[in-house]
């Protein structure tokens, strides 16, 4: 199965978009909607020719906190609904199968998106590449992790960052930026946090095993070396982030 990645080349998200589009315009207008808003694929797939026609604006609720966010519809895009729904009625489905009355299904969907990745020699597509894109390009323009984590609820950053395909920033580990976060980290913890540490300690006696392993490649340890040396400077930050707290 291959990773889902988020399409962060804007050449590349060109191609794929107008490929979407030389297949049915409709799964061109649901990529966009699906990058412009944060929605899941499902919750895209409901909407209605009444919900999209004429509008300049959505407003969506995103992830389990229902989190609301508006997108501006931009005018290129309000022009392609505007043609594409100009024969269907207000109650027909903007994303439909066969028939205008019958919604579009997620497989559907996915196949489309599929074969417009193939036909440009893309890979790492899916289901969620909509929401990933849409949460990258927003990391790309505020460095906002941590609204990211909330829109998406998120145990920490690093879920988030590694959802987007980006490296933790160094001092994510370390901060917190609000009350309600690490009050929310408190409660975590307490009901995961042992079992965290667990895995992490049987993974690092794994790894002591390993070192004593004459069939293993250098580049083995090269790698543990680096992981080691990643660990210590963790945890020096850690206590110089927290010896007066």
């Amino acid at each position: 199965m291959n990773w889902v990645a988020p399409i962060k080349d804007k050449e590349t998200l060109e191609s794929f978009k107008q490929a979407l589009k030389k297949a049915d315009p409709k799964y061109y207008i649901m990529f966009e909607i699906g990058v412009g808003t944060g929605l899941q694929l499902q919750e895209i797939l409901k909407y209605k020719v009444k919900d999209l026609r004429g509008k300049k604006s959505l407003l969506v609720k995103i992830g389990v906190r229902q989190t609301e966010r508006t997108f501006e519809i931009p005018d290129y895009l309000r022009k392609d609904i505007s043609e594409y729904t100009a024969n269907l009625n207000d109650e027909d489905y903007v994303f439909h199968g066969h028939r205008p009355d019958s919604q579009l299904t997620r497989e559907q969907a996915y196949r489309a998106m599929k074969s417009a990745s193939i036909s440009i020699g893309i890979s790492s597509i899916g289901a969620q590449t909509m929401r990933k894109t849409f949460a990258w390009n927003y990391y790309n323009e505020t460095g906002d992790i941590y609204y990211l984590q909330e829109l998406f609820n998120h145990a920490s950053p690093t879920i988030t960052y590694r959802f987007i395909g980006e490296k933790p920033s160094v001092e994510i580990p370390m901060k917190k930026l609000t009350a309600n976060e690490n009050e929310r980290c408190r409660k975590f913890l307490c009901k995961n946090g042992e079992g965290r540490i667990d895995n992490i300690r049987k993974g690092l006696e794994d790894i002591k095993a390993g070192i004593k392993d004459p069939a293993r490649s250098d580049s083995y340890y090269g790698s543990v070396d680096c992981l080691l040396t990643r660990i210590e400077e963790l945890f020096v930050e850690f206590e110089s982030a927290t010896e007066d707290k």
